[in-house]
């Protein structure tokens, strides 16, 4: 796994939040206006600049103990990795002690849209469906963020609709880069792999696994074909408006099995041949058949190509 080996340096001055609900990151005050979501170890929270008057998500991570420290510190070495149009930015970050324990504070853009998610939710109550040429667009912007952070030797390893943010014009942001590592992992025996297999199972969503995640080998390399699994089944929630495996969990059934058998598309499927045939060629269960982000982004930027032809035709 990729851990760094020191604990991470103080950023700036921060203080806690206070009577008057400021806080300081950097020698810049931000006002807290509300809580916008809650997870196991991180809460997010809307804060304004006071000097800017900008809205940002402040993301405060509980660091438990050395090794918690580490993992946000990844997390934001990530961050500033990259400077690419579809991985969210990091504005600034500071660690704090609270009340006799550490937190990460991650200050990221506030886009005010939502996730990928959220849309594809208003979508299915209203009984819509997403137009295929913006389930193209979208799919073409994550494949993006994923090329940059594959061809930087990582991969993000958590992909899913949750973990998409989208701006306006449906620019798609690839968030939530705490469980990225390196694209190459190197399993050498049974101990190893239990290792990767128990990371995978804490910090990989079940539903958007990959299958060799599931099981590991003793003797294997896992890389970031994972990603390209996960992309499949973000391709497949847009186009149905749930993931492949959301009602398997739900239901308490093995998405471990599941994921061996091939992807089964509806009959009532109302997208091109052309879509469909694309998500079947990214949902392989053997990670070896399975194909990079270089062929997946060809095959976008044709499937686009074709639905403007399509387009001007019907006019």
């Amino acid at each position: 796994m990729y851990m760094l080996r020191h604990v991470p340096e103080r950023m700036g001055q921060a203080l806690c939040i206070c009577s008057r609900g400021s806080l300081t990151i950097d020698n810049k005050r931000y006002y807290f206006i509300q809580k916008l979501d809650e997870g196991g170890f991180s809460y997010v929270d809307l804060v304004e600049g006071v000097q800017d008057g900008h809205f940002y998500a402040l993301k405060r991570i509980l660091c438990h103990d050395r090794v918690g420290c580490q993992e946000a510190q990844t997390e934001v070495d990530m961050h500033r990795l990259f400077n690419h149009p579809n991985i969210l930015s990091l504005t600034a970050h500071t660690f704090v002690e609270r009340g006799g324990k550490s937190e990460a504070w991650l200050l990221l853009p506030y886009i005010s849209k939502g996730s990928l998610w959220s849309v594809l939710e208003k979508l299915r109550d209203k009984g819509s469906v997403m137009a295929e040429r913006r389930v193209i667009r979208i799919l073409q912007g994550i494949c993006s963020g994923l090329k940059a952070m594959h061809d930087r030797g990582y991969a993000h390893r958590d992909l899913k609709p949750t973990n998409v943010l989208l701006e306006e014009e449906d620019l798609p942001l690839l968030m939530d880069l705490g469980s990225m590592n390196r694209s190459r992992i190197e399993v050498r025996g049974t101990r190893e792999a239990m290792t990767v297999q128990d990371w995978a199972a804490q910090r990989c969503t079940i539903s958007y696994r990959a299958p060799e995640l599931f099981n590991v080998d003793s003797h294997c390399v896992i890389d970031e074909r994972t990603d390209i699994w996960s992309l499949g089944c973000v391709l497949y929630c847009m186009m149905m408006l749930e993931g492949p495996y959301d009602l398997i969990f739900q239901k308490g059934d093995s998405v471990a099995l599941a994921v061996q058998n091939p992807i089964h598309i509806p009959q009532s499927c109302s997208y091109s041949e052309g879509l469909q045939m694309l998500l079947s060629s990214i949902m392989v269960s053997n990670p070896q058949e399975r194909p990079d982000i270089n062929w997946v982004l060809d095959q976008v930027h044709d499937l686009l190509a074709r639905s403007a032809t399509t387009q001007t035709n019907m006019v």
